[in-house]
């Protein structure tokens, strides 16, 4: 219901405003831009960003900032539309940046792009944002309509804080003002439901169901799909027939309106107010139809990334022809100086080489055999350290966190492609001393933990590794990184101990679990060779203790470097 009510005001709003290329504001003939708003009105989003897109860079060329706002700001609603929020927020930011709010012809286009920050600010949890948002929106409103529009929002918005003190009377200020029917319905419903959500003894069953009427005589179907929603609501607890009857009528608004959203909340409520074999039915149409729009957001998102990335690419090949162009005469003589200049080069530098190659060919011969041997041990190292242990620790962080935050992510798979990319060229890491150690191996042994493992550390202080050099800490990290992805894949442990200790310059690292232990003889293969040799490089000594009845010790002890 929120999806369905926030986008259809965006269209009022904006159609309203501009449902032509409005030859007032614009400098510039466009035909790309009149093309892109015959595929908006037609639904055809893909064909309509790609449209505005061009007519965007179109309007670049000519200097035109409104025509460059106006793009930008139709590429951000059709976003919005297609539910990528974030995406919206930086269009519609970006469109802000070429409008003038000293230029009145500019106004409704800053209404309309901060409007829809509001609105994706709301759809993100930004409540505060979407505030703020709402009254910069206010200040480009010329008609009381998109006013009162605007103030119900701010009122919804500190409605989903639990601010109900403020929203009940940004409600109330608008009812004593002169609003339409429909207007009055809106406002009337929110204002009942606020007072219900403040005071769960709130009789709000009058104003709920005088609004739903005004909806039905007017035909509103966006006020039908809300009243029937907080009608639910409120019934949920007191009378769950009732508000299954409310559910039930949101649900069949939401399947003839083909409103993806609406029915998720409207099923929903089903589920939570049905007798136990109807909620079955209802949650496997919830499922199915939250993975169907999960897919086709991630579809949708995907889709007009590619459309923006082949405009930049094009665009950047189009300018690199240009250059290319201007450059064609003064590269023909210089082409043809550097030809002289290297064949003189090519006949000189062969002569050298070919003496210089018979003297050092036996020689070169034989360290590039031994680099080659050195570097494949040195790669293999690297790639298993930080390439396969960093994707196994990212998969079991997104494996174990409720909510997960893309952009750390991410820069976690950013960081891996950088160091990828320097093994790739044999560039050695530096190892900078990292300023709080301690917490940086305490975020290691953490992202391990998971519903069904436990880890608890000892011994990881400040002072523990102010003594250790970089180069040593940089070892352990990865020493300990290996175990820990071996007890993950192997173990079936339940908690882990990890406890740090130093006697008389002796820095010893104790690992305990209680899993399924090592049979016999430990096997070194993969991660446990590389901790076999990363111990061999700090003089120290691995020790494994397989007697125990259940579960694995492990004890590292080295001096300290």
């Amino acid at each position: 219901m929120k999806n369905l009510s926030f986008v259809l005001l965006s269209c009022v709003l904006w159609l309203a405003s501009c449902t032509t290329t409005d030859t007032k504001d614009v400098k510039i003939n466009n035909v790309l831009f009149d093309q892109a708003i015959k595929f908006r009105n037609a639904n055809q989003y893909d064909s309509a960003f790609s449209y505005f897109s061009k007519a965007k860079d179109f309007y670049l060329q000519g200097n035109d900032s409104l025509g460059v706002g106006k793009s930008y700001g139709n590429m951000a609603y059709i976003l919005l539309n297609n539910n990528d929020y974030l995406g919206t927020q930086e269009l519609s930011l970006t469109a802000i940046t070429y409008l003038d709010s000293k230029k009145i012809d500019h106004h409704k286009n800053l209404h309309f792009n901060f409007y829809n920050l509001g609105i994706a600010s709301e759809h993100l949890a930004n409540y505060d944002g979407a505030i703020s948002f709402y009254i910069k929106a206010q200040k480009y409103v010329k008609d009381s309509q998109n006013l009162y529009i605007l103030k119900n929002g701010i009122a919804n918005a500190y409605r989903r804080k639990n601010d109900y003190n403020k929203s009940l009377s940004i409600y109330n200020e608008i009812l004593k003002q002169n609003i339409d029917t429909i207007e009055y319905a809106r406002v009337l419903s929110n204002l009942a439901y606020t007072k219900w959500l403040q005071n769960s003894n709130y009789r709000a069953t009058p104003d709920l169901l005088n609004a739903l009427k005004i909806r039905k005589n007017k035909s509103d179907i966006v006020g039908l799909n809300a009243s029937y929603s907080h009608l639910s609501d409120y019934y949920a607890n007191k009378n769950p027939d009732s508000s299954v009857y409310f559910a039930s009528k949101m649900y069949q608004i939401a399947i003839g309106t083909q409103n993806p959203y609406s029915q998720i909340q409207a099923l929903q409520k089903l589920i939570k107010s049905s007798t136990a074999i109807q909620a079955k039915a209802y949650f496997l149409r919830y499922q199915d139809l939250v993975d169907s729009v999960q897919i086709a957001n991630n579809a949708s998102k995907y889709q007009f990334a590619i459309i923006r990335f082949e405009a930049e690419k094009s665009k950047a090949e189009n300018l690199l022809l240009q250059k290319e162009n201007t450059d064609k005469k003064y590269q023909i003589v210089k082409r043809e100086i550097m030809l002289i200049f290297v064949i003189f080069i090519l006949v000189a530098g062969a002569i050298i080489a070919k003496i210089w190659y018979k003297k050092r060919q036996q020689k070169v011969a034989l360290e590039t055999k031994n680099a080659i041997r050195e570097n494949q041990l040195k790669t293999s190292k690297k790639v298993h350290d930080v390439v396969a242990n960093g994707l196994y620790r990212v998969m079991t962080e997104i494996d174990n966190q409720d909510q997960i935050d893309r952009e750390a992510i991410v820069d976690r798979l950013d960081d891996m492609y950088q160091k990828s990319r320097d093994i790739s060229y044999e560039v050695e890491d530096l190892i900078p001393k990292k300023l709080n150690f301690s917490e940086h191996i305490k975020s290691l042994l953490n992202s391990f933990i998971t519903q069904h493992t436990s880890i608890i550390i000892k011994g990881n202080s400040t002072d523990f590794w102010s003594m250790i050099s970089p180069k040593t800490t940089y070892e352990i990290e990865h020493i300990l990184q290996e175990l820990m992805v071996n007890m993950k894949k192997h173990s079936k442990a339940t908690q882990v101990d990890v406890s740090f200790k130093s006697v008389d310059n002796v820095i010893t690292i104790s690992y305990l679990d209680n899993g399924i232990g090592i049979q016999g003889e430990p096997k070194y293969q993969n991660g446990l060779t590389n901790t076999g040799n990363r111990i061999k490089h700090l003089n120290g000594e691995i020790t494994f203790d397989t007697q125990l009845e259940k579960g694995l010790r492990i004890s590292i002890s080295f001096p300290v470097a």
